[in-house]
């Protein structure tokens, strides 16, 4: 029972602290504690967790959770985030309002992905992906302004909408398997069964990438993100992106790679319309980034193009793809990690929102504008940090698969988002760093630059974390790569 522990503890322990009346730092020392106590229980999980089954949906249809090295994967890296991101909230959450209520859906949400990750079969994952929209909406509506409203059922129409769509691919997907009751890597489908019914599986499956695409900010169904980043809280927004979108890329690698298998599409128009998305994606999510003047809005566009990196990588249908996609997920989830929360820290110290303003702030809080900029590195590409490593293995597998010009394309793509990602991640340290004498500028004012308004531990610390992770990330990247290409090596 060790996983539907892991899951329902950070649920009923953070909906308990923050119900109880306590004054706010008691009310933090027990977060800490959830926190940490959930972390230990999910290394449990990760290290001696067991399949659990806990009751029937229908004939060997069953809630079922189970652990395997996808599901570690994700499990660790949502872990990471969330318990960086804790801390930072202590400090943040200081200038809204609510923090209880703020607290209650963080937790909720955490064991929502902590389910995802450990989901044993499509129907579970389905539910527990919902729960995950559920819980995490919230976060969006936390303002409970008239902007924070509109953007918080936006994300949520997107993401049920979506959400539709994969239930039909799995409900077919379902009714063409063996045994639908557990994830197999290949597939679990029945060759019997399926022989005639090529196109119509196809076509569900396609429906199926594109409505968990959405979670994951696939264009065109990428309009959620834009709209909720910049109302959101900084920490909800760092979630967002860092870790939740995720929970999308996980449903597709669910369902192509543990459901279908890669074999079925492999060759056929899906796998070539969905790399063609993956790169308009890539692309449009860039060029829209480039243009944006809003620093949270840059940085929801650059998740729209980043995380489609995933998608490309998948959707090549190979080994070296798959491994670039995951090292992709992590080094994106703890770079844009870490870029969000230095948004925050603008707002939060002072009250900027866009990047005109952060001129000469590297005065300011150098610390903090080197994470953004180590960060934004990473994104860009650039070795050894783990941005680069997870491009490097998409372009060679992209290269090395023969499939004529979508097998050129992808590394032009990749080529061109990486200038274009530099374009609008970098000048903003330029400005920081170096933004020379403004016209007209006061002797005091240029004095009130320089004064240092560094942000307390509480949040410089979980950025320099974030930082070291995405580092580790591209040192480790092959040792890893070789750790989940051993581990999974029946996908393909």
């Amino acid at each position: 029972m060790l996983p539907i522990g892991t899951i329902l503890f950070p649920i009923i322990a953070g909906t308990a602290v923050s119900a109880i009346s306590l004054d706010t730092r008691t009310r933090r020392i027990l977060y800490t504690a959830v926190m940490l106590i959930t972390d230990l229980l999910g290394l449990c999980t990760v290290f001696f967790g067991k399949t659990v089954t806990l009751f029937s949906f229908a004939d060997n249809i069953h809630a079922k959770f189970s652990v395997d090295p996808l599901g570690r994967y994700y499990m660790i890296l949502v872990m990471l985030l969330y318990t960086c991101i804790l801390f930072y909230s202590f400090e943040y959450m200081k200038i809204e309002e609510r923090e209880h209520i703020f607290f209650a859906f963080y937790f909720a949400c955490l064991g929502a992905l902590l389910s995802v990750a450990l989901a044993g079969n499509p129907v579970t994952l389905y539910l527990c992906f919902e729960m995950a929209t559920l819980t995490s909406m919230p976060l969006v509506l936390h303002e409970m302004s008239r902007e924070a409203i509109s953007a918080a059922l936006k994300y949520l129409f997107y993401s049920i909408a979506g959400a539709l769509l994969g239930l039909l691919a799995i409900f077919v997907v379902c009714w063409y398997a063996a045994d639908a009751d557990s994830f197999v890597q290949g597939g679990f489908l029945d060759p019997a069964r399926i022989a005639g019914n090529e196109k119509l599986l196809l076509a569900v499956v396609f429906a199926g990438i594109l409505g968990f695409g959405t979670k994951a900010g696939m264009y065109p169904m990428h309009g959620w993100l834009p709209t909720a980043h910049p109302i959101a809280p900084a920490p909800a927004s760092a979630l967002l992106s860092g870790i939740i979108a995720k929970a999308g890329i996980i449903a597709i690698v669910r369902l192509v790679f543990f459901s279908v298998g890669p074999d079925l599409i492999r060759g056929t128009w899906v796998q070539y319309a969905w790399m063609s998305i993956a790169m308009l994606t890539i692309f449009m999510g860039s060029m829209m980034a480039f243009k944006e003047k809003v620093t949270k809005k840059r940085l929801a566009y650059s998740t729209v193009s980043q995380i489609s990196y995933i998608s490309l990588g998948l959707s090549l249908l190979s080994m070296e793809g798959f491994l670039g996609a995951m090292l992709h997920l992590g080094a994106h989830a703890v770079s844009k990690g870490c870029l969000f929360l230095c948004a925050g820290v603008f707002i939060y110290k002072l009250g900027s929102h866009r990047v005109s303003e952060l001129r000469g702030i590297g005065k300011q809080m150098p610390i903090v504008m080197w994470c953004f900029t180590i960060a934004s590195l990473s994104l860009v590409g650039i070795p050894p940090l783990g941005g680069f490593i997870s491009k490097w293995y998409i372009a060679l597998a992209a290269v090395g698969d023969g499939m004529g010009v979508f097998s050129i394309l992808p590394p032009v793509i990749l080529l061109i988002s990486a200038l274009l990602t530099a374009g609008y991640l970098l000048p903003v340290t330029v400005d920081a760093f170096f933004p020379g004498k403004g016209d007209g500028e006061s002797e005091k004012k240029r004095a009130e630059k320089a004064e240092s308004r560094e942000p307390s531990a509480l949040m410089t610390v979980p950025l320099i974390v974030l930082v070291c992770a995405a580092l580790a990330v591209g040192l480790f990247g092959a040792r890893i790569a070789d750790l989940l290409g051993t581990a999974l090596a029946g996908l393909f």
